[in-house]
């Protein structure tokens, strides 16, 4: 009897990637996380499924297409706001319906502008290879290698298991970026396989946390001392997020709680916050207002790393 092959399911595959480990890498990310926070750059990434996004740059307008709205079986398009078009005219806009969507996808085979499309994209461990082969001169010659993200790729773990296993067949360089909010056993059961972790800190305050970012920490801040204590190297990277993790205390705690660490972190990394993801979160019609805020300056991220520096870690910023 033939078995189904593994799959897993992910939302972009970018190759020549330079910040997401050492030298030059394909990131993998990979849909589904279990965080909610406000200011998440890739809302795309945040259900397991996949899922219909509208761009409305895109969008031709009703006039000149259309066809969304008459294939939907449950009625979710409909025609939206009007705008003006590259040449002047008034174009009609498609609006979605969330509440009766069910990300069928026929909208998105309708549509000739490719306004409407689905994210999400299934590939098996051979189809992931096939596009690892292709870039592994550059790997090569840079020192680079895979990177598989997320959201968090870690939520699916048998999928994550099996293809850092066969990159370390072929001797392909493996980092993991990932949240921490997982079980011990699946980050235990990955360590073999993985070079580097990428490793989000983003606050200590467990209080502050779940209430920002939607879960505690207390899951987070142990496994990275479990990956530590097992020989598991780390990026650390820090958000500096305005009103949650800008401040002078705020990186005290985080710069004291990587110290604990000890020689498994390799490098942190500052990551201001930028408001470049906003219009993804636009693309999904939410009909939630989106998180946008001041972005930090020159000025604080530079006082923020020297603190660090000043605690004696190896930062940059990115």
């Amino acid at each position: 009897m033939e078995t189904k092959a593994l799959t897993g399911k992910f939302y972009d595959i970018q190759g020549f990637s330079v910040h997401d480990g050492p030298g030059i890498r394909l990131t993998l990310f990979m849909k589904g996380c279990p965080l909610r926070c406000p200011w998440c750059h890739s809302p795309e990434c945040l259900e397991f499924h996949t899922e219909l996004n509208w761009m409305e740059l895109k969008c031709i307008g009703t006039e000149k297409c259309g066809r969304c709205l008459n294939v939907c079986p449950h009625d979710t398009i409909s025609p939206g706001k009007k705008k003006e078009g590259l040449s002047g005219e008034e174009i009609e806009l498609v609006t979605v319906d969330r509440t009766k969507c069910d990300n069928c996808g026929k909208c998105a085979d309708a549509c000739t502008a490719k306004a409407l499309y689905m994210c999400g994209t299934d590939y098996t461990i051979d189809e992931i290879m096939q596009r690892v082969e292709r870039d592994k001169p550059f790997f090569e010659r840079s020192g680079g290698g895979i990177t598989i993200s997320g959201g968090e790729c870690l939520c699916q773990p048998e999928f994550t298991l099996a293809l850092l296993k066969r990159c370390k067949e072929e001797g392909v360089h493996t980092a993991v970026d990932t949240t921490g909010f997982v079980k011990w056993e699946i980050i235990e059961s990955i360590l073999p396989y993985t070079d580097v972790f990428l490793y989000d800190i983003k606050g200590i305050d467990s209080t502050l946390h779940k209430q920002v970012i939607g879960v505690p920490n207390e899951l987070i801040l142990e496994n990275a001392r479990k990956i530590a204590a097992a020989g598991g190297k780390f990026q650390i990277r820090v958000p500096v997020m305005p009103m949650y993790s800008d401040s002078a205390e705020a990186f005290e705690k985080i710069g004291k709680f990587i110290l604990e660490l000890g020689d498994a972190v390799e490098v942190v990394q500052i990551l201001p916050y930028h408001n470049l993801g906003t219009v993804k979160w636009e693309r999904l019609q939410t009909g939630n207002p989106v998180f946008e805020t001041a972005v930090p300056s020159d000025e604080l991220i530079e006082a923020r790393r020297k603190q660090l520096a000043d605690m004696g870690l190896n930062v940059i910023v990115h």
